[in-house]
């Protein structure tokens, strides 16, 4: 039985330390923060300029003012602070933010990382990205293992227009959580009932047991 998004967002809040600043990408990442362990006390960033992010608002609480990057609607905390984006990438770029949780598009076995764009499609443009994967002390990626198509996603090379070369450190999809090292993408957990042949058969990149 494969993990589910859910799944997915409580397994990489795991990885979360007490007193870490994070900064969570748009999508499935911004969910972690539902996750969060109660004994921990994270700081989230987001680079749009805000340090202390709050929870998704109850309806009762939307304000159009307070948004992150992806431009959700989120609430702010007693210890809140604003800033404008030079100082925000001042902290991304200076290695002040210990871990960056982003999706992908594919995940090369050396970890490199594809995330911004699909050649002929139109974008909106890289945003972040390429500062957090270089600035941040440990990058995660949360993704799909295959594409709509069933073409894996864990390749040998990456085929699309890199974010970043030999960024990433760890990747969870719905089939397990992947340590990649010099050697190849190492196997730390599976989802319950994935087996090995499964792994192998949806992955191009080298596997480690």
């Amino acid at each position: 039985m494969a993990w589910t998004r859910e799944d997915i967002c409580r397994v990489a809040a795991l990885e979360l330390k007490d007193g870490y600043y994070c900064n969570l990408g748009i999508g499935m990442p911004t969910k972690v923060a539902n996750y969060i362990p109660e004994n921990i006390n994270v700081t989230l960033q987001s680079e749009n300029g805000m340090l202390g992010m709050g929870p998704f608002p109850l309806e009762n609480e939307v304000d159009a003012d307070i948004i992150n990057a992806g431009k959700q609607t989120i609430t702010e905390l007693p210890e809140t602070s604003y800033f404008d984006s030079s100082e925000s990438f001042a902290m991304i770029r200076g290695g002040h933010i210990d871990l960056s949780i982003l999706g992908a598009l594919q995940v090369s076995e050396s970890g490199d990382l594809a995330n911004w764009m699909i050649p002929g499609k139109m974008v909106k443009g890289m945003g972040g990205a390429m500062d957090l994967v270089a600035g941040v002390k440990k990058v995660l990626i949360l993704m799909e293992h295959t594409a709509k198509d069933g073409q894996p996603k864990l390749l040998k090379e990456c085929t699309l227009p890199l974010t970043g070369k030999s960024v990433v450190d760890m990747v969870i999809t719905e089939l397990g959580k992947f340590d990649i090292t010099p050697n190849g993408v190492e196997i730390k957990e599976l989802a319950p009932h994935v087996t090995l042949d499964e792994i192998k058969a949806k992955t191009e990149a080298k596997i480690l047991i």
